[in-house]
């Protein structure tokens, strides 16, 4: 007899995963299929909107077939806001990624110019940025006329697989939040007004929560191991449905995600903002947030395994292991890639200070680590500052999968993180907001308790370079943005256009 599971979903920057869950929670099957996206001169970073449905085919088919499964409901999530615009139900073009595509700047100014970043922040609970989704559908919108002529839509990963899945056109409501300006955080519903001014022609998807059935599959003749019928939810972008996998949504709680990028988020049942922040809804109902997050991450790991050598991440941490706190004097910028929040800088770029002879590998892989827990400590004030109310931290992702990294954090910001049994990640999530939605589990904690709990450490000098972090971006800031400018103009990285001084927050802000 078959046994009865819940399938989720999350197309993320690298890979799609997909996992099977029982109804106990326990995880009974996994698979991943890795991806790449480009990166393209002036800040595009983009990918084939098509590769989202055809991993869900191949990863559905693979789980569903070396498996003796029945599948009581499917969950999706997927990297976000990412833009992707169809016309006539095929793409127009490979979708804008999230914060790390710059493509929109020009958008942006325009739009900040014309409504005013400050009335923004009030109406809409974020100012315009890399991140927000309104830019780049306008964006799409200028460079793709005809298409819009003829009526478009679009969607982000979820979105995407869920119209090829069910026939439905829907978009859940935190993702929509994610589109300033196209989204009213006040009534919860799109701004028509505001849709029409940016994307005339664009067809808006229909709203629901997260953890909401939006409709039932169809028949699908090149998926023949689906079955009409079965529920799914309207799902959410991948680090909603990560927080989701560690029940890490009550009001006063943070969510720190260790991925590709690291990301936070602020739980409350007030509207909060801040200029440097993105002020959204939340997945559930009576959630709104307060989210920030790091342009690197695992980013920097990935980066220093490969220039090493050394194939192992278990090597490199063990090494800086053997390194006291503070990596005898070497302090790092994590902006490798730019930054988001808080200061907002895609022309930012990492710094390494303190280097000497005796520095070796361990030193330089510790010191990465310590530059994100800077970053979050940076973040984390400034959401406090803006009336977050937080209480515990929960963390997850693959940075957790070692005390070294959430340890280092903990004592960089003085705050214990919970870490549950399960950081399978946001697929998990999406297989439990299925599984809530149809009765079988109304706690998370019923299927993934809190496995251990990382306790601060004294660490003064943690302290000390935090000062010298925060100072080190306004002495350097001008240089870093030469810099960039002169490896754009030597082809050694890809072309950026020159600082918008219209999204970049100034340190009184930060």
């Amino acid at each position: 007899m078959a046994t009865s599971a819940f399938f989720g979903l999350d197309v993320g920057t690298s890979s799609t995963k997909a996992v099977l869950v029982g109804h106990d929670g326990s995880v009974l099957d996994s698979r991943t299929r890795e991806h790449e996206v480009e990166r393209l001169a002036h800040g595009v970073v983009q990918m084939d909107m098509t590769i989202w449905w055809k991993e869900f085919q191949e990863l559905y088919g693979d789980l569903v077939r070396s498996n003796s499964v029945r599948i009581e409901g499917i969950g999706v999530s997927g990297m976000g806001p990412c833009i992707g615009v169809a016309s006539e139900g095929r793409p127009i073009a490979p979708a804008a990624l999230y914060g790390v595509d710059y493509r929109a700047r020009a958008e942006i100014e325009e739009l900040a110019e014309e409504l005013g970043q400050l009335e923004l922040l009030k109406g809409y609970d974020s100012q315009l940025t890399s991140q927000a989704g309104g830019p780049k559908l306008l964006w799409f919108a200028k460079r793709y006329p005809e298409a819009f002529a003829r009526g478009a839509r679009f969607y982000m990963p979820s979105s995407w697989i869920i119209q090829h899945l069910t026939g439905e056109y829907v978009l859940d409501r935190h993702s929509a939040s994610q589109c300033t300006p196209l989204y009213d955080p006040q009534t919860q519903e799109w701004d028509t007004d505001m849709a029409e001014r940016l994307a005339r022609g664009t067809e808006l998807p229909r709203l629901g929560w997260s953890n909401e059935v939006c409709g039932r599959t169809q028949e699908i003749p090149d998926l023949p191991e689906l079955e009409a019928g079965i529920p799914v939810i309207f799902g959410s972008i991948d680090a909603w449905a990560e927080q989701e996998s560690v029940g890490a949504t009550e009001n006063g709680e943070l969510f720190l995600m260790y991925g590709t990028t690291l990301f936070l988020i602020a739980n409350s049942g007030e509207r909060l903002r801040h200029a440097s922040m993105w002020g959204t809804t939340g997945t559930r109902r009576g959630t709104r947030n307060l989210a920030g997050g790091l342009a690197t991450s695992g980013a920097l790991t990935q980066w220093f395994r490969d220039i090493s050598g050394v194939r192992e991440y278990t090597a490199l941490i063990e090494a800086a292991e053997q390194v006291a706190p503070g990596s005898d004097g070497l302090l790092t910028l994590p902006y490798f890639a730019g930054e988001r929040t808080p200061i907002q800088d895609p022309d930012a770029r990492g710094v390494m200070i303190g280097l000497t002879l005796e520095h070796g590998r361990g030193h330089v892989y510790r010191s990465l680590l310590e530059a994100t827990a800077f970053a979050v400590r940076h973040n984390i004030e400034v959401m406090e500052r803006a009336g977050a109310s937080i209480h515990s931290i929960t963390a997850a992702g693959g940075g957790v999968g070692s005390d070294l990294w959430p340890q280092i954090v903990s004592d960089v910001t003085g705050r214990p993180q919970r870490i549950h049994r399960y950081s399978v990640g946001a697929a998990y999530g999406d297989a439990f907001m299925i599984a809530e939605a149809l009765g079988v589990v109304d706690d998370l904690d019923q299927w993934n308790p809190v496995e251990k709990t990382i306790e601060p450490r004294e660490t003064p000098v943690y302290d000390a370079l935090y000062e010298d972090y925060r100072s080190l971006y306004e002495a350097t800031a001008d240089i870093q943005h030469h810099l960039a400018g002169v490896a754009e103009r030597t082809g050694h990285a890809p072309e950026q256009p020159e600082p918008d001084t219209s999204t970049t927050i100034t340190e009184e802000q930060a």
